[in-house]
């Protein structure tokens, strides 16, 4: 959420920022209801200063024994006009934060301008495209011929956008995991997390998918809690309301859990397959960090997401979002896209993103200067660490053999007792 203040005095800056977005926003409404709100606290003020002298009138005039029954009814007529202008304020209060919720973040002046995702910046690749023998196949089909997918049975006992993990299947899923913890824990210094899975409203509303995108989320029914969209926001809310002592920023924290999505906005998109699932796995990186360093924690977030990938051999590109594809919260992001060669495109399997102080301001999250002075609101950054079905699907598509087989990558044969290839039933 953007500081109504900042708002005031930088009005040029958000309609830019605004329309760069491709955003609808009620720019306009909002400054003319806080202009209208301000007037009113400046007459309920003043009332409150013509009460008080008129009170002190009574109070000596009784002493005198004089009449005050004229000053009374004064008293009485402001007292009813407060209260009209009390309620007027709570209106105009609930008004401007809803329409505060619905802002976007302002994106960082590094941020590419441009409408669509069409107009990402690519920023450096890494690995080469393999070149296969024989035509690649699509993950869903290596899956469902080696055993270890299986969407049918999925559909019957959920529907469509679910998958049973088979054998090996369910088992480089657990790997993928427990490797990927492990690198960032004891490589990169993140301490683990095993959050709730199932959060409240204001959970959500801190971290910025409430309101806004309450069709994304997955509500239980007769009560006031939402199926996590991704571990970013447990995580991030484990510190709302607090005040977190200088000295020990940057805080890095590191999740598994599962993360569930309704996918209302992406009708059509990957309908085959695994890339897009009501219910996936991810491992989720997240930072609270000082406002002054936030961007070099950015690109340090950045590489640890990378050195998944790395290690596991596959192949990716980085590229910087642009203007217009920018998620709601974010100021700025990096997604790293994973080369699918059964599908012959580039597929996000991480996004990294510096949230700077808008997730910070919602949720009330600060830290309180070595040095002295009032709290401020710390930068709060977060990224997957990876997906971990996408980076199934990319090692399926990879790694496939002509024979039909998948080469298990070194980095995770520890996890599988030594297995060095998917084989089949």
């Amino acid at each position: 959420m953007l500081d109504i203040k900042w708002i005031r005095e930088n009005i040029d800056i958000l309609r830019t920022a605004v329309s760069n977005r491709g955003a609808s926003v009620s720019v306009d409404e909002l400054i003319t209801i806080d202009r209208e709100r301000r007037e009113t606290i400046q007459e309920v003020e003043e009332l409150r200063n013509r009460r008080n002298s008129i009170t002190e009138e009574i109070a000596r005039l009784m002493r005198e024994k004089a009449d005050t029954s004229e000053l009374r009814e004064r008293v009485r007529l402001i007292n009813d006009r407060l209260h009209e202008l009390e309620a007027i304020l709570k209106e105009k209060d609930r008004t401007i934060e809803g329409i505060l919720a619905s802002i976007p973040n302002i994106p960082h002046v590094s941020v590419p301008i441009g409408k669509d995702s069409s107009e990402n910046v690519t920023i450096k690749r890494h690995g080469e495209i393999p070149k296969l023998d024989f035509p690649p196949i699509p993950h869903w089909d290596i899956g469902t011929r080696l055993g270890i997918l299986d969407f049918e049975r999925a559909a019957k006992i959920s529907g469509a956008r679910f998958c049973v993990f088979v054998g090996m299947g369910a088992r480089i899923e657990r790997a993928l995991i427990s490797f990927m913890l492990d690198l960032h824990t004891s490589r990169h210094g993140y301490t683990e997390i095993l959050p709730p899975f199932i959060v409240n409203e204001r959970s959500l509303v801190g971290t910025g998918q409430l309101p806004k995108f309450a069709e994304d989320l997955f509500k239980l029914e007769d009560h006031g809690y939402y199926l996590i969209p991704t571990a970013e926001v447990p995580v991030t809310n484990l510190h709302r309301d607090e005040i977190l002592e200088e000295k020990y920023l940057t805080v890095k924290y590191v999740a598994w859990t599962p993360c569930f999505r309704s996918e209302a906005g992406s009708y059509g998109r990957d309908t085959r397959g695994i890339v897009r699932q009501h219910q996936f796995n991810k491992v989720e990186l997240v930072k609270f960090s000082h406002p002054e360093n936030s961007y070099e924690e950015l690109e340090n977030l950045l590489l640890d997401a990378e050195e998944v990938l790395q290690q596991l051999g596959l192949p990716y590109r980085v590229v910087s979002l642009c203007t217009g594809d920018l998620g709601f919260s974010a100021a700025k992001t990096y997604d790293i896209e994973v080369w699918l060669p059964g599908q012959a495109r580039f597929c996000e399997i991480s996004s990294c993103s510096n949230f700077e102080d808008f997730q910070a301001r919602r949720a009330n999250i600060r830290f309180r200067p070595s040095k002295g002075g009032k709290a401020r609101f710390v930068h709060t950054l977060n990224g997957s660490g990876l997906a971990v079905g996408r980076t199934v699907v990319a090692i399926l598509e990879n790694f496939q053999q002509e024979d039909g087989s998948v080469v298990i990558p070194e980095a995770l044969r520890p996890y599988l007792k030594g297995s060095n290839r998917i084989t089949g039933p």
